[in-house]
């Protein structure tokens, strides 16, 4: 073997493992994302950048109340009155076996799934009603100050008004109320499918840094 054919090899050795680390720290680490839908907004806005962190999704942990969070979007975005399960109050997920090599390009890759951003808004056991234009949780109406004053919260045409989240399922919901889609209408999430919990924006630069609660 001649040292440039070697040197050619060590280059895509070298090529590999890199994009082969990227990777593994996208997937179990953190990875950057960009806004695409107005639904958290006054928070977030369509085209900001931001900074997911997945350590949660690696060790498995419950996220905290008011936490914004990445999620794979449901099967279906809207369950219907004689669908709905008031005991069972979750998200329709379907077609999860896609092989090992379809798994791989869905869920490592990730590429043709698509995600919703959202914030917790409750968490297993919770007791949840909306009513009057709020949010209740356990019976204590929730002072929600990331909302833009005036916003009222309804069911968006949803089932889940009154009910108690499962265990291992969040209840998550956009900032702006009238315009997301979210678990109003298809129901509670399942820990194993939130993908990141946001950290930091990253762009523009003149709101750069740590995003509250």
């Amino acid at each position: 073997m001649s040292e440039k054919t070697k040197d050619i090899l060590e280059w895509v050795y070298c090529i590999i493992i890199a994009v082969v680390l990227a990777l593994l720290v996208r997937y179990f680490l953190g990875t950057p994302t960009i806004v695409k839908q107005p639904s958290m907004y006054p928070t977030l806005k369509e085209n900001q950048r931001l900074i997911l962190s997945r350590v949660g999704r690696t060790l498995k942990k419950m996220p905290q109340k008011g936490d914004i969070i990445t999620f794979e979007a449901p099967s279906k975005s809207l369950i219907t009155q004689n669908e709905y399960d008031s005991q069972n109050p979750v998200a329709v997920y379907e077609n999860e076996d896609r092989g090992w090599f379809g798994n791989f390009i869905y869920k490592f890759l990730e590429i043709g799934k698509m995600s919703y951003i959202k914030r917790v808004i409750a968490l297993p056991g919770d007791h949840v009603e909306i009513k009057d234009g709020g949010v209740y949780i356990n019976g204590q109406k929730q002072e929600e100050k990331y909302l833009q004053p005036g916003v009222v919260t309804d069911s968006l045409g949803g089932q889940l008004t009154n009910f108690t989240v499962p265990e291992g399922y969040v209840f998550a919901m956009g900032d702006n109320r009238s315009q997301s889609t979210d678990c109003r209408r298809f129901g509670c999430i399942p820990l194993d499918k939130i993908e990141g919990k946001v950290k930091i924006r990253i762009w523009p630069l003149n709101v750069f840094g740590k995003i509250d609660k």
